[in-house]
């Protein structure tokens, strides 16, 4: 009987462990770390790296031009690339080309006539500072079609947007009088052949090859020359490139102009000597000659 229950009471101990070691949790499995490399194709498309945009670089025929007595105006070769360029030939028209070629800036007295009893005298003045004294603009078509005129007024592109400010504001001026002032001395100055504009004057001659010729007159004045140039594309400016040429006096003429402006007593007593002595040599000849 005492066997019976000990097999009976051994058999719930086995059987109550059994039920203890069933109810404790199992071990979480092992994680694994995947790489998290998107597949080839559903990558995001990187936008276009600096040297992948275009850009415009360019050159001058010549950088130094001399001025002498002799000297009856010139001409000069601006050319450059388009790097990057996307149009298939010449003729695509995608991009837009502007040179602007400059002096340096100088002041200009604009004067109104009136007539007086008759005679027309000068009787209102207004003075411009930093007015250049030479300006060129050739693009590959009109500037109203090449971009806005906010950009245009933004980068000093074109007659209308030349800064020309009032050294002295004047009250008795109103706006539409100092725009015909404006209009006036632009209007002088392609005249004299110092403004002009060529609206076709830039043509590709290929991708993004193009080049373009600039009339010096005569009268230039004497300086370096600023040249900007701006490449555009569906009215935004994409690039822009700037250079210089110099317009320098050599021979006599440059003798003559150091001697003058360095030395202005000495010219002026020199010029004197030369006239007086000039004047004896020719009375003297006519008197030989008689």
């Amino acid at each position: 009987m005492r066997r019976t229950r000990l097999i009976v009471g051994l058999a719930a101990a086995l059987v109550g462990w059994s039920d203890v070691a069933s109810t404790q949790e199992a071990p979480p499995p092992p994680t694994v770390t995947l790489n998290e490399t998107p597949p080839s194709g559903a990558a995001a498309t990187a936008p276009p790296a600096d040297d992948e945009r275009e850009s415009i670089e360019a050159d001058i025929s010549t950088r130094s031009v001399a001025v002498t007595s002799n000297f009856t105006g010139t001409e000069i070769i601006v050319f450059g690339a388009v790097h990057n360029s996307r149009q298939e030939t010449p003729d695509a028209g995608l991009y837009d080309v502007v040179v602007v070629v400059e002096g340096d800036k100088a002041p200009v007295v604009a004067r109104r006539k009136t007539n007086v009893g008759g005679i027309w005298i000068n009787t209102e003045s207004v003075r411009f500072h930093d007015l250049p004294s030479y300006y060129a603009i050739a693009s590959t078509k009109p500037l109203a079609r090449v971009a806005s005129a906010r950009t245009l007024a933004q980068l000093g592109v074109g007659f209308d947007y030349v800064l020309m400010t009032p050294r002295r504001a004047s009250a008795m001026l109103t706006d539409d009088e100092l725009a015909n002032y404006k209009h006036a001395v632009v209007r002088l100055k392609e005249e004299d052949n110092l403004y002009v504009k060529e609206d076709y004057g830039v043509s590709f001659i290929g991708r993004g090859l193009f080049r373009t010729s600039i009339i010096l007159p005569a009268n230039v004045p004497v300086g370096p020359l600023h040249a900007r140039l701006y490449l555009f594309r569906d009215g935004l400016l994409l690039s822009q490139y700037s250079a210089q040429v110099r317009l320098e006096r050599e021979g006599l003429e440059r003798w003559l102009y150091v001697f003058a402006t360095k030395y202005p007593a000495s010219y002026g007593v020199f010029t004197v000597v030369l006239a007086l002595a000039a004047g004896l040599i020719a009375a003297v000849g006519f008197r030989r000659a008689r």
